[in-house]
């Protein structure tokens, strides 16, 4: 007796199939180029994934929080300045901020969106206040237009995390354009992913340009002359071949996300908080996240109808135990996010077919888990 089809949440060998032969051919290239860090690859990537995000200058390097923590050092604020950061983002963007010297200050997210909420930036405001990172979670691009003004109001820096919103936008302009900085992941699972790690930071500033050029490589532009104490964080002339490749076919990619995103919104059940839609977003869906107050039972329930899928995050940042003395407080918001939130299979690797079982096995879940 066969095993049951499973609709896997990710496998990266159906998301790359498409694009094999082009891949192989790009890897082939550079194996026999002879040259493999820092030479044509990259700069035709920086190049071209500049010019798609809309940004002047494009900076690889090694993995996205390498890109955070390097934008961050970029920006000489005091040292143990206080960064504004939401209590719910992936650790990585805590962990910049503080790998980089200063003090993250959490910020509650909204319940909807699962994005830092501009409303309660005022409060979270303190003397030692000098930045703001915001982190795109899920492909939803945060309300800019309320936190670039605010920053503008009280002269802050602005960073974003862009791990997971690669051509998000808010009315024309692309996630990454909005701050000083723009932090891309180009993590495997990614919208735009790599074939390994591999990271990007976009600006519009020269001189931040110039800087993050020489740090990514020990602080140097020339070689054996450093300028700054650097680090070792390049992209991989292999990885900016692939990532050619796949910027290619990001558009497609996301179009197909943005599908499978739509039965979603057309066929799931209303007792399940779902993502919200706003008219001047346009969202790529890296992750399709919806809400339940029995999201383990409902993930389990999921599971045994041949439905695998993720939950993004199960810890929140401040109840991590690398955080004891250094996050504390109480964030009612993110600790019902993190205990309601489940992830549906929306990978490049999903079919639509796929999409609408998924639909129906919660539609038919109703009497278990619909509230009365």
């Amino acid at each position: 007796m066969s095993e049951p089809h499973m609709i896997e949440y990710e496998s990266l060998v159906r998301s790359n199939a498409a694009f094999m032969a082009d891949l192989e051919e790009a890897a082939t290239r550079v194996i026999r180029s002879g040259w493999y860090v820092l030479g044509q690859e990259v700069s035709a990537f920086e190049a071209e994934f500049a010019q798609y995000i809309g940004a002047k200058h494009c900076i690889g390097v090694a993995n996205g929080l390498d890109a955070l923590i390097l934008s961050i050092e970029a920006l000489d604020l005091p040292a143990g300045s206080d960064i504004l950061v939401a209590s719910n983002t992936y650790i990585a963007t805590i962990i910049a901020i503080l790998r980089a010297g200063h003090k993250p200050v959490l910020v509650e997210p909204e319940l909807a969106t699962f994005n830092m909420d501009p409303a309660r930036l005022p409060a979270a405001m303190t003397t030692n206040t000098r930045a703001i990172c915001v982190t795109h979670l899920f492909g939803k691009t945060c309300r800019m237009d309320a936190i670039g003004a605010f920053a503008r109001e009280h002269g802050l820096k602005l960073v974003e995390d862009c791990a997971q919103s690669h051509g998000a936008k808010l009315g024309s302009q692309t996630t990454g354009t909005f701050g000083d900085a723009g932090c891309f992941s180009f993590y495997p699972t990614k919208n735009l992913g790599a074939v390994g790690e591999g990271g990007a930071i976009v600006t519009n500033d020269d001189a931040l340009a110039e800087r993050l050029r020489m740090t990514r490589n020990y602080g140097s532009e020339k070689k054996y002359v450093f300028k700054y104490v650097g680090v070792n964080s390049r992209l991989h002339e292999m990885q900016a071949a692939l990532l050619r490749v796949k910027l290619r076919h990001l558009n497609e990619m996301t179009a197909h996300k943005r599908k499978l995103a739509r039965i979603y919104f057309d066929h799931l059940p209303d007792w399940l908080a779902k993502p919200p839609e706003a008219a001047d977003e346009f969202d790529v869906f890296h992750i399709y996240g919806i809400r339940h107050p029995q999201r383990d039972a409902l993930r389990q329930h999921l599971l045994d109808h041949g439905v695998k899928t993720e939950v993004h995050y199960p810890i929140p940042p401040h109840h991590q135990e690398a955080m004891k003395g250094i996050l504390s407080g109480h964030y009612p918001i993110t600790e019902e996010l993190h205990a309601t939130e489940l992830s549906l299979p929306i990978s490049v690797g999903n079919t639509e077919a796929e999409i609408r079982t998924v639909c129906d096995v919660l539609v038919a879940a109703k009497e278990r888990f619909a509230p009365a």
